[in-house]
């Protein structure tokens, strides 16, 4: 890796819990698709699939932040390990109930129930936060995640579709599930790394970190977000099956990605000027421009150039969030912060999948992309709205300025400007 990446490592204990969290990620990519290839290979119902897909994702954005906020109180060792088996264990009685045609409406109790999965992804960068805040490595840190978030869905589509269309269909669900204990385990046994909880005061401030109006922002820009994800998903398995390649939907998917990795080791080398607000609201903006070359899409292979174009716009937008995150959110509760921005993907990838299946299953596969290019839009017009509130200073328990007036976003935002003042 280019020297950047290599430093961050020196730290003791960063390439473990980093190999953890790439492990416990997978089914991030993993279970959505897992499931509407399992329902669609059993039942043929694309909107079933996708309902459930977004039924499991609601469930997640609900609990989600409730487990982060018990984790930024207890650690992540005390509440992980508990939702974790119960997670698993509804996605093995949501895998039951598919095998033996049980009821459609236990099909949607047992993804309620496997909504209590943890965000794996923010456990892992709030230790990289509790290592490097302050620091430009916390950008290179947090750049570093996002490529993994982006191999994660390079191979997690692949892996789960593959597994499900050429095993059996319950097949990458399952491997989703014993990925996600396997990741959690093992990262929760790091206890050196682990932030320090803080436990309430009799006194102290307990309201959600969602209060801030900044995170506000965020999330409301990333329900748009996400519903540009569960659209494209949906829609790129269905245009795959309309053409007689299904399994080569995951490899669609993965270019996408794809793009989106190699734009974020290269966002994560520069030496950034300017404010991370701009960039942010500039990302937001691009994504949804890059929407429009979907419907041009006749043929697999125009579809994929044009998803490895999207892609190379959402890694460096999520990554600039983060620091944006770190910046609007008191250090007592950026855990529960970040889940929130979890929780506005997975609101978004609900109704976007849940509403691409039901125009998908209308009028065709294609269309689906009009819900993607819709939510483009939406995403934008959210960022262009809020873009004042990100601009004001943040209000919480720590300051969002340091003694030279730059905001923490800003700093973390720089990239290796202040590398030799920091050594």
């Amino acid at each position: 890796m280019p020297s950047p990446y290599r430093a961050i490592f020196a730290a003791p204990g960063t390439k473990g819990f980093s190999a953890a969290g790439l492990i416990g990620r997978m089914p991030l990519s993993m279970v959505g698709v897992g499931i509407l290839t399992m329902i669609s290979e059993i039942t043929g119902r694309y909107g079933l699939a996708s309902a459930l897909t977004g039924t499991l994702a609601l469930s997640a954005a609900a609990v989600g932040p409730q487990i982060s906020k018990l984790v930024d109180r207890y650690g992540q060792r005390r509440v992980l390990r508990p939702a974790t088996l119960f997670a698993v264990a509804a996605v093995a009685g949501l895998l039951v109930a598919a095998a033996k045609g049980w009821p459609d409406w236990t099909l949607f109790a047992f993804s309620v129930l496997a909504g209590c999965v943890p965000s794996v992804g923010s456990m892992v960068r709030a230790r990289w936060t509790a290592i490097y805040r302050d620091t430009p490595s916390l950008h290179t840190a947090y750049s570093f995640e996002s490529v993994v978030d982006e191999i994660c869905f390079i191979f997690g589509p692949i892996i789960a579709i593959s597994l499900s269309t050429t095993w059996f269909p319950e097949a990458g669900p399952l491997v989703a599930a014993l990925c996600l204990l396997v990741g959690v385990w093992w990262l929760t046994a790091q206890r050196a790394t682990e932030p320090r909880p803080h436990p309430h005061e009799e006194h102290g401030d307990r309201t959600s970190a969602l209060r801030s109006p900044g995170l506000q922002v965020l999330m409301g820009t990333f329900v748009a977000t996400g519903a540009i994800f569960g659209s494209i998903d949906v829609a790129t398995l269905a245009f795959a099956d309309e053409r007689g390649h299904k399994p080569l939907a995951s490899v669609i998917l993965a270019v996408w990605a794809l793009g989106s990795c190699l734009a974020g080791i290269v966002f994560g080398l520069l030496h950034l000027k300017g404010t991370a607000e701009r960039r942010w609201v500039l990302g937001i903006c691009a994504m949804g421009v890059s929407m429009i070359p979907l419907l041009l899409a006749g043929n697999l292979p125009f579809l994929a150039v044009a998803l490895f174009v999207s892609g190379l716009a959402i890694a460096p937008t999520m990554i600039t969030t983060m620091a944006l995150i770190e910046a609007h959110v008191p250090r007592a509760k950026l855990t529960e912060g970040m889940t929130w921005i979890s929780t506005g993907l997975a609101v978004g990838v609900a109704v976007g999948s849940s509403v691409a299946g039901l125009v998908i299953d209308a009028a065709g596969a294609k269309s689906g992309y009009v819900v993607s290019m819709s939510a483009g839009a939406a995403a934008a017009a959210v960022a262009f709205a809020g873009y004042r509130r990100l601009t004001r200073p943040a209000q919480g328990e720590e300051p969002a300025t340091d003694g030279d007036g730059d905001s923490r976003a800003e700093r973390a935002g720089r990239g290796g400007e202040d590398a030799d003042r920091v050594a």
